[in-house]
């Protein structure tokens, strides 16, 4: 058999980011581990290692972390949107891991979301893609 010489093309993330760039946000120093479980395992981002720091791949875009020593004042109190394919499979995970976290449901029929903080203090408001026919 031929040995199939072309690049290996591996399907993206589950995972979306709402945004039009790559979104940076604050870590604290030594919650890299907690990082990689909220980031990696719950939420099926991939660890994207060709980032000088911690940062993690979505469908489009990345979340890239600058790391601090202690927690930094904010700026802004915006969530950081996440898309992903099924939001009960997600809670579901994150009630197995003993996360808490907020439902919040829009002014539209079916608008749901999940808010909560990931380890280092960022808020993120988690919804669902629905495809539309």
């Amino acid at each position: 058999m031929p040995i199939d010489t072309r690049p290996k093309i591996f399907p993206p993330p589950p995972v979306r980011l709402a945004m039009v760039a790559d979104a940076r946000l604050c870590a604290i120093a030594g919650l890299e581990i907690q990082l990689d479980k909220f980031y990696v395992e719950l939420l099926k981002f991939e660890r994207d290692s060709s980032h000088p720091h911690i940062a993690y791949r979505a469908e489009n875009w990345r979340l890239c972390f600058d790391s601090h020593e202690r927690p930094r004042p904010r700026d802004d109190y915006r969530f950081v949107g996440v898309i992903v394919p099924s939001l009960s499979e997600l809670a579901r995970r994150f009630d197995e891991a003993g996360l808490s976290y907020d439902r919040q449901r829009g002014i539209f029929a079916g608008q749901e979301s999940l808010l909560l903080n990931d380890p280092c203090g960022n808020m993120l408001e988690i919804t669902e893609s629905k495809l539309i026919f």
